[in-house]
This record gives C-alpha cells, structure tokens and sequence, in this order.
C-alpha cells in the first residue's frame, strides 16, 4: 500500500555523494597507477583508465536504469532475477577456462563475470523470501529454503573455481542472524533423537546463535594452526609445551577464565551450570581443535604452504607470498604523507613489482601516493558508507528493504575488509576488489546497481506499510 510519492525528498544524498566520491578517486588511481605518456589522454579506450571511464559511464547508465524502475518490481520479480543470475553462474561453468577459472562470459577483456552479479540476485531474493517467511515461527522448511538461496549459487561459484566470491557470500549468513533466523528447526530433532530419559530440548542456544559459533570456529581453527607449530614456555613451572599440548594448555586456560566469567553473573544456585557448560566447552573444544589439527596434517603440500604463509608461519618473499610481500612494501614506502600523484614506484604498472595493481591490489599505489594520511581518509569513507547503509536499514519499514539494505551493507564490507587486508598481509589473496575503486566493468557495474536498488527502496521507504 503506498501513501506517499515523493522520491527526490526522501533520497539520501550523504550516501549517493560518498559513492561519487569513491568513484572519483578510484578513476583518478586507475590513471596513475596505468598512465601510459604515448595514451595520455583519460578517455583513450586502449588503455585500462579509458575502459573504466567507459565502464563508469555505463554504471551510472545502469544505475539510473534501475532506479527510475519502481521498488516493487524487485519484489515481484526476485525470483526471475534470481533464476537469471543463476543460470548465467551454470552457463559460465562451459566458458574456456581463463588463469585457470571458468568465471567470465564474453571475448577478451570485455567479458563480464556472472558471480558479481549474483550477489544482487541472491539479496533480492534473500530479501523477499524473509519479508513474507514467518521468523518468529521458523520450520524446517523455513530455515533450509533461507540457507539454500545462499548455497545455490555458493555451490556455483565454487565450481569455477572462484574462492573469492565463495567467501564474500558467507556475508548473508550475518543479515540471516540480524533477522532472527535460528538453526533450531534442524538442530533440535537431532537432540531429542538422542534417547536420554527426561530430557527434551526446545531451544537451543547453539541453534540461535549459530552463525557467530561458526566464527568461533574459525578462531578456534587460526588458534590451532599457530600453536600446534610453536611452543609455549611456563617459566614458573619450568616446562615447555610443544605442538598440540600448546593448544591444549591454551583451550584450558580459556576454559577456566570463562568458568570464573560465568560465576561473577550467574546467580548463586546456577554457579553449577557454569562449571558444567565450562566442561563441555573445554571438551568439545579439544575435540574440534584435534580434528582441525588432523585434517591440516592431510592437505596436500601446496595447500598448507598456501595456509602457512597466511598465518606467518612461513617466509617465501620471492615465491608463492611475492604478492603480499610487494604490496606491503608499496603501502610501507608511501610513509606519512606519500610520494605524490602519479609518483608511486613499487607499484606502478610500468615497473610490475606488484602484479595486478590496477585490481585487487589498487591500494598500494594509493597509499604509496598518499601516504598514511590518505589511507585513512579512504578507510574512513568506506567505514562512513557501511554505517551509512546500516542507518538506512534501521530506518526501514518494510523487511524486504531492511533486508536487503543489510545485504549490501555486509558484501561491501566483507570486500573492503578483506582487499585491505590483502594489501597489508592481514588476509590471504584471494582476488577480491576494492568497491568502487578497482579497474574492472563487472564489479563497478554490479556494485553501482546493488547502490541504486538501495537508494530507490530507500526514497520510497515511507510509501510502502509492510
């Protein structure tokens, strides 16, 4: 039901500027970072900065196109869009094979890759699906048609090969927890299939918070892999734990400062539970870790180089690590206040000391020309658009809005996160871009119409009851 037609009044311009802005110093870093003296002109399509113009002409083009279409045919059709995005994922799994993944359609450098567009497909539906499903009263069905949208094209994706994109998904796992979305449907007949006298579960704590658990997991995982290769010294006990008797101390004394945790706000009569519920830990945390410990022992070598040079537990600066190791040496040279526009020298593309500069690595010249202070402006626009998009979420009426709002706001976080990280040594290579700002026409075309969707649900937000 709509009460209200003003668009133009309710449009957020501090998100629509950051936006331009970004665009704005991801052109102008493109240029430098690729400028060829023979090509100087911005607009030659020869060179990579004449392609992104072309490519930012044609995402504004979109942008505009998505946004004069009204907000409720995204809910209408959420389902084609989604089948859409879909089969162009199962069509591209029968393109040739380029660096060794099947993830672009098209001839050359002017194909598009399908998996960014995926993302807006999965939102939409995502979106839909939980603003008619019952969240207070979830069923099996409920939560496994949730996590399936997800899956589907995760499953996809992965086929490509594209680790990437399979990692920024696991983002709608967080807008499925900020909605409530408990894995209690599917955790419980299990529990109650377990033949304890007198005991029947109807919530469950692991259920409600599972995606948050997942991530303790992966702590857990990180924390296994370090220890297990170093050893822990217990000087006033004279004793040195090596390998998996370091984790095991470790898991102990987490276990024990979480008992005394539990004890300060439990209430005196539940000061059992708490010793309980720190054995239990304790123990499934000793079975998890030996597990993660055995099953890293089984990768084939490559793949624990790969994951040894991520968590520093190896130096390879001139092999497998050369990308990470030049990109922090180019972040590193800029110092304070950087070298100046169109004056990097670790990662301009004439030099290649940092392959791929212009894409997942735009950072570094970034921050080789603008030094610190620069870095932290860009990082603070980011940071300033994601709260901005959070704050557009919270103000929404309807679910399908919220939820959707919720979704863009995780992928460009998740994005920024990890690029950043890519370029500091803080995260493994991956191959993912910068929003707004690296070279390439399907991540600024996809990026561009998931923002305009947003900014059109938004400035009819006040038209729509439910």
């Amino acid at each position: 039901m709509r009460k209200n037609k003003s668009v133009i009044g309710n449009f957020d311009w501090p998100l629509f500027s950051c936006y331009i802005l970004l665009l704005l110093m991801g052109i102008g870093t493109v240029y430098s970072v690729a400028y060829n003296p023979e090509h100087p002109s911005i607009f030659d399509l020869s060179e990579k900065y004449g392609k992104q113009i072309m490519w930012l002409g044609i995402s504004l083009f979109l942008g505009l196109l998505v946004f004069l279409i009204d907000s409720d045919i995204y809910r209408k059709f959420s389902l084609p869009i989604y089948g859409f995005t879909l089969s162009l994922l199962v069509i591209v799994l029968f393109m040739p094979a380029v660096n060794g993944a099947r993830a672009w359609l098209g001839i050359g450098s002017m194909g598009i890759q399908p998996a960014e567009f995926a993302k807006i497909g999965t939102a939409i539906l995502l979106a839909n699906y939980l603003s008619v499903a019952n969240i207070k009263q979830q069923s099996r069905k409920t939560v496994l048609v949730a996590n399936a949208i997800i899956l589907v094209p995760m499953v996809l994706i992965l086929l490509q090969p594209d680790a990437g994109t399979f990692v920024v998904f696991t983002a709608f796992l967080f807008v499925l927890y900020r909605e409530g979305v408990s894995y209690d449907p599917l955790i419980l007949p299990v529990l109650n299939a377990i033949p304890i006298k007198g005991i029947h579960f109807k919530k469950t704590w692991v259920g409600t918070h599972f995606v948050p658990i997942l991530f303790v997991v992966l702590f857990l995982s990180i924390t296994t892999l370090l220890l297990s290769n170093s050893t822990i010294t217990l000087d006033f006990l004279g004793v040195e734990l090596a390998g998996y008797w370091g984790v095991f101390f470790f898991l102990l004394v987490l276990s024990v400062v979480g008992y005394f945790f539990m004890r300060m706000i439990f209430s005196r009569r539940d000061r059992k539970r708490a010793l309980t519920i720190s054995i239990i830990a304790f123990l499934l945390s000793v079975t998890l870790t030996k597990g993660i410990d055995f099953g890293f022992q089984k990768l084939a070598g490559h793949q624990k180089e790969r994951i040894e040079l991520v968590l520093g537990l190896r130096e390879d600066p001139n092999g497998d690590d050369y990308n990470r190791n030049r990109a922090m040496a180019a972040v590193g040279s800029g110092g304070l206040l950087g070298k100046g526009y169109r004056n990097a020298t670790v990662s301009s593309v004439q030099t290649n000391h940092v392959p791929e500069s212009e894409t997942d690595f735009i950072f570094c010249p970034f921050a080789e020309e603008w030094g610190f202070a620069g870095s932290i402006i860009l990082v603070f626009l980011y940071i300033f658009m994601i709260l901005r998009i959070v704050i557009i979420a919270e103000r929404q009426k309807s679910t399908f809005n919220r939820v959707y709002a919720y979704s863009v706001a995780m992928i460009i976080f998740y994005h920024f996160a990890i690029n950043i990280g890519m370029n500091i040594e803080f995260s493994p290579v991956i191959g993912i871009p910068l929003p707004f700002f690296s070279y390439g026409g399907s991540s600024l075309m996809s990026f561009s119409m998931m923002m305009f969707i947003l900014l059109k649900l938004d400035s009819q937000r006040k038209d729509v009851l439910n």
